[in-house]
């Protein structure tokens, strides 16, 4: 199967569940569902899902980088690419998140799950990661991947946000963020890297770009679903958060 453009369609619809198949769950994903992931570094978290799907037929991952970039960035890329194109994922590189709404392949889905894991809006050499500027820059990522994403989501569909909420993470107010946009938190989970075998999370910038960096013991999954699903729903799961005495000290630089 070919890989799509960016701003290009396949001229295939995805997500179509194969009739007759046993539905495969790994964690908060199912087989059964169409899942739309974005912001990929080297796709080894792509590659784990349809792994263990034994398809990825139900699924499109992309990148934000072209495909060109993207492997001098994430060299490890190269093997889950070939993986998951044999499995029969749509794999779309190219693809901002505060407007993938309007990409002509993806402007025509909806998906179950939406997932954009460790969201980031890039390194700059003479911030860190607790001065406000790169923090309103982290907030406006989120305000436009949540506003994109909104408009590809399924009717009871989910949008999962994987993120470290401690320290200067905290501030990004992911919650506050998502609620503006039309969408509630229906829950947080931890995030645990061993329950997807084979996944690397990556820095994504600067000559570091292809190292993993620590996910802490306070990562959680942010779900999140369109407020007309939830808005009567008063016991909506929450995890609260009151220790933030980790250091960040060499989390990014």
């Amino acid at each position: 199967m070919e890989e799509a453009a960016a701003s290009s369609s396949s001229g295939k619809t995805t997500g179509e569940k194969d009739e007759g198949t046993t539905e495969k769950c790994v964690k908060h994903c199912s087989s059964s569902q169409r899942i739309l992931l974005v912001g990929e570094g080297d796709f080894s978290f792509s590659a784990c899902l349809a792994r263990d799907f034994g398809s990825a037929k139900n699924m499109v991952a992309t990148s934000y980088d072209d495909k060109e970039k993207l492997l001098e960035k994430h060299w490890t890329a190269k093997n889950h690419l070939e993986e998951l194109n044999e499995l029969g994922c749509t794999l779309l590189h190219g693809i901002n998140v505060k407007d993938m709404h309007e990409d002509s392949f993806l402007k025509d889905q909806r998906f179950d799950r939406i997932i954009f894991n460790f969201p980031h809006a890039g390194h700059d050499p003479a911030l860190r990661e607790r001065d406000e500027e790169l923090i309103l820059r982290h907030k406006e990522l989120l305000h436009g991947f949540f506003s994109s994403a909104r408009c590809l989501l399924s009717e009871n569909g989910e949008i999962h946000v994987s993120h470290r909420d401690d320290k200067s993470y905290k501030y990004w107010d992911i919650r506050s963020s998502a609620e503006e946009r039309g969408l509630i938190l229906k829950e947080m989970v931890k995030f645990q890297k061993n329950d997807y075998p084979g996944y690397h999370n990556k820095r994504g910038g600067g000559i570091k770009s292809n190292k993993t960096f620590p996910l802490g013991n306070k990562s959680f999954i942010f779900k999140f679903s369109l407020k007309n699903d939830l808005e009567d729903n008063e016991s909506v799961s929450k995890v609260y958060i009151d220790d933030l005495s980790m250091d960040f000290s060499n989390l990014i630089v």
